[in-house]
């Protein structure tokens, strides 16, 4: 009997054979599935475990897995929720990569499978979870975050929840209002309406009416005065107060610990993957996140004491809720990872990436432009292909969700870490009329939906111009 067979829970039965979201929620210390019409919703009071499952070329899956702690959630329950994650990854062949999300904190991510929002609600299966048809509606006020992946978090119904600063939803059982505080950003407004259009379809099948309300605009006759009524009369409200949530968690200099019987102990010396055993688990520590480091020989109670230990040691130093832990699986490295060694053997990096990088970086300089908003890892080679040289056209989108978005000419150079680009340049040669350099740019901190997006409209683009791009390259991770 394998040792995969031997872990698998009957609820992982089937698990990660056909590409899309799987969920389950723990329960009584077991994880059970959880209904496709329940995704997105998501109890303080209980933990879930969360399974991505992409196909690539050949048909091969690729896997991540999540699990989400609520607030509320009982100390056993999130360690059940973390033991059964690796359980759920040894059935599938202990190749995944197994982030924690903390309920305020998920990663973009995690975030992005679920649109436009997770809604975090109150209560859970401990306390007497009640299926939705049963539940008696109940007026809730969220605020609203994000300008690309939305953050929802509820706050209490009341005036003194308010301030000048974000955007807020108050969900009623037969309005939604949505207020704007009078500082609040424009972009995080919008995606507010993407919400309340999705409330308004979840919850009120689509039948209730939705109002604006803007801060400091007061009419007693209008949606403004139904606003403040619900609060108990319009009045001043306050300033921003900050909370554990707005507290970000520094990046520090990372620093490699091995973990042995549950002691967590540090590594002397240069960070190099030499350090890095088969037979071991360790802990590398960048202050804002945690990797646990799993050796491929390692045995799934050795990975379980791992993880477990990685929890303590956070404890421990009393670090932020905020602070992210991801456990990763020699040979399948992502590079947030790899990036923080010194040394890492060349052959493992993309060479592709490095070259399309220099490219994209030579041809932005040929127009009069420097790449801004970006890090480099490691000089590249900024040497303007030989075709490229005689001047043209130089095109930049930005990948917004499905759709790509040109850039305005004064903000080609400027690439964020966190975003994803096409980038089409258009010249003469002396063979042809037209000749085309298209390109992919994902930026290191950017969510992998939007990167297949990129790639996918690119092909698009590729296929749009006849295949008479010269040169493609995808995947070019700055």
């Amino acid at each position: 009997m394998s040792s995969a067979t031997k872990v698998l829970d009957p609820a992982f039965q089937g698990a990660g054979q056909k590409a899309g979201i799987e969920i389950w929620r723990i329960e009584n210390f077991q994880p059970v599935p959880l209904p496709k019409s329940e995704y997105g919703k998501f109890y303080m009071g209980d933990s879930y475990i969360i399974l991505q499952t992409t196909q690539g070329k050949g048909g091969t899956y690729f896997h991540d897995i999540h699990f989400w702690i609520g607030k509320d959630t009982s100390q056993d329950e999130a360690g059940t929720a973390a033991i059964k994650t690796i359980e759920l990854d040894a059935s599938l062949g202990g190749r995944a990569v197994q982030y924690r999300e903390i309920q305020g904190h998920e990663s973009d991510k995690f975030l992005s499978y679920f649109k436009p929002c997770i809604i975090p609600l109150e209560g859970g299966v401990a306390s007497g979870f009640k299926k939705p048809e049963e539940e008696e509606f109940e007026t809730r006020l969220y605020v609203c975050k994000g300008k690309r992946i939305v953050r929802m978090k509820q706050v209490p119904f009341a005036r003194s929840s308010l301030n000048h600063d974000d955007v807020f939803i108050l969900d009623s059982q037969n309005k939604i209002y949505q207020f704007n505080g009078a500082n609040s950003n424009i972009q995080e407004r919008a995606k507010a309406l993407e919400v309340i259009q999705y409330l308004k379809e979840k919850y009120h099948e689509g039948k209730c009416d939705v109002a604006i309300v803007d801060d400091g605009k007061l009419d007693t006759e209008s949606d403004s005065g139904e606003f403040w009524v619900l609060f108990g009369g319009f009045a001043p409200i306050g300033k921003k107060v900050v909370s554990d949530d707005d507290i970000i968690p520094e990046t520090t200099p990372a620093q490699l610990f091995s973990i042995a019987d549950g002691e967590v102990k540090p590594v002397e010396g240069e960070l190099s993957k030499s350090l890095l055993e088969n037979s071991k688990c360790y802990l590398l520590d960048c202050g804002a996140e945690v990797f646990v480091w799993v050796g491929r020989v390692t045995q799934v109670e050795e990975r379980k004491a791992a993880c477990l230990a990685a929890e303590d040691f956070l404890t421990n130093r009393k670090r932020p809720k905020s602070t992210r832990i991801t456990r990763v699986i020699q040979g399948y490295e992502p590079h947030s990872f790899k990036s923080n060694f010194d040394s890492w053997p060349s052959g493992s990096s993309n060479t592709g990436a490095e070259d399309g990088r220099g490219k994209v970086a030579a041809l932005l300089k040929q127009q009069g432009m420097g790449v801004k908003g970006m890090t480099k890892s490691a000089p590249v080679n900024e040497e303007i292909p030989p075709l490229l040289e005689g001047g043209g056209k130089l095109e930049v989108w930005q990948i917004n969700g499905s759709a790509k978005t040109p850039l305005p000419k004064e903000d080609i150079g400027k690439f964020y870490s966190g975003d994803c680009y096409i980038v089409l340049y258009t010249y003469h040669s002396s063979e042809r009329k037209e000749d085309y350099f298209l390109c992919c740019w994902f930026g290191k901190d950017s969510i992998e939906e939007d990167q297949r997006m990129a790639s996918r409209l690119a092909n698009t683009m590729f296929t749009s111009l006849k295949g008479r791009p010269v040169q493609f390259l995808a995947g070019s991770h700055i």
